[in-house]
């Protein structure tokens, strides 16, 4: 927990209304603080009078889901809230795990074709392109390993830890860390080359967005509730948007982080904060287009016609991309720590925090499969490529499904 203050992953499902859901909202953090293994031990012990999880429902399956491979990558992630997930590039799958082991697979068959020990607690990652590997460490260091042989190409100390996967583009790596900084890195030896840095609130949400690619820009989200775009090679500011403004009494109150990925489709781009808004951005003025009062620090997902939102409730949500209008809602997973969704296939999947995944019809959200595939539970997004999902487990647990 750093120093400014910062609210963990159990302290996040709640909505900014005032009394006691920020009071029960301050007992989730010290549940957290406490060290609690699971989300179901925060409703055990009676200590709590907040709503458990709901509970799995009878459902009529329409899909199969079949498991094409699975791999133990390594370590779990224990009681650290770390959203790791894999990165592909071509027929390669990478993977990382909390006690610094980076892996590389092949996609079709899951064979293991190399594995480093790079001895970092990472937090962060991995990230994959131009050759690389990367990943970012609790202890503020960014790694960079030869895709091809696993080898390690260079290491940069950077400002505080990473939270979130590096991307990179036009032989510049950049990498976001929690104390609100952006960092450009040569993708040749990790040389600084900018650094833009934003004030960071006296109280937020652990966690970072990652910065995304939208053509020679990088955007990223701020625990302010601002979206920004920079130019890659020099980090030139660009614009800069507020998506929410933080308003109320008390610091929980005014937690406004922009903690879920922003998602960029042609020159649009999607942001949503804690507690604030989602909103849809013109990529190149930052102009926002349209927005809706929401609340989500899981994240979204997209197709041709919908955005998918996880919203704090872990309710989710498809709203129309050209207007916000609200085209279906799921709660039948209510508080159940839900993954943002993906969409893959007729349906849009997310997994909880008991290991199952979820898939809902894309047309109206009713639930039509659910699979267990890691016990530990699943805190990041699945990862489509073709026709395989790719899901990584806080146990460790890769693995790769199709439907059928």
């Amino acid at each position: 927990m750093r120093a400014r203050g910062t609210v963990g992953p159990a302290a996040i499902a709640m909505q900014r209304v005032p009394g006691r859901a920020v009071r029960g909202a301050a007992m989730l953090l010290l549940l957290w603080l406490a060290g609690c293994s699971s989300v179901s031990d925060l409703f055990s012990s009676g200590s709590s009078n907040l709503q458990p999880p709901e509970p799995l429902t009878e459902y009529t399956a329409s899909v199969r889901i079949a498991t094409v491979w699975n791999r133990n990558v390594g370590a779990s992630a224990g009681r650290r809230y770390l959203r790791l997930r894999p990165a592909v590039e071509g027929t390669r799958v990478f993977a990382a795990e909390r006690n610094g082991d980076v892996s590389a697979y092949d996609l079709a068959s899951g064979e293991e074709l190399w594995r480093t020990d790079t001895d970092l607690p990472i937090a962060g990652g991995p990230g994959a392109g131009e050759g690389l590997v990367l990943a970012g460490s609790i202890d503020g260091t960014v790694v960079a390993l030869d895709a091809q042989t696993g080898a390690q190409s260079w290491r940069r100390q950077v400002s505080s830890e990473v939270l979130a996967a590096p991307v990179v583009a036009q032989g510049v790596v950049v990498v976001r860390t929690q104390d609100g900084k952006l960092a450009g890195l040569a993708v040749t030896d990790g040389t600084p080359l900018w650094v833009y840095d934003r004030a960071v609130p006296a109280l937020s949400l652990r966690g970072t967005s990652a910065p995304v690619l939208a053509g020679d820009a990088v955007v990223a989200g701020f625990d302010s509730g601002l979206l920004v775009a920079l130019a890659l090679k020099d980090g030139q500011l660009l614009w800069e948007s507020r998506i929410a403004i933080a308003s109320g009494r008390s610091e929980l109150e005014r937690l406004v982080d922009i903690d879920a990925d922003p998602v960029v489709v042609g020159d649009v781009i999607y942001a949503v904060t804690f507690q604030g808004r989602v909103a849809a951005v013109d990529r190149l003025s930052g102009n926002v287009l349209w927005q809706r009062d929401m609340s989500s620090h899981a994240g979204m997902g997209v197709d041709e016609r919908n955005l998918f939102v996880t919203d704090a409730e872990s309710f989710v949500w498809a709203v129309d991309r050209d207007n916000s209008a609200s085209v279906w809602r799921q709660d039948k997973l209510a508080r159940r720590a839900l993954t943002p969704p993906t969409p893959f296939g007729a349906h849009v999947v997310v997994g909880d925090f008991e290991g199952y995944l979820h898939f809902l019809a894309r047309e109206d959200g009713r639930l039509a499969g659910r699979v267990k595939v890691d016990g530990d539970g699943i805190a990041a997004a699945p990862v489509v490529v073709g026709e395989l999902l790719l899901v990584y487990g806080r146990g460790g647990t890769l693995t790769a499904l199709k439907t059928e």
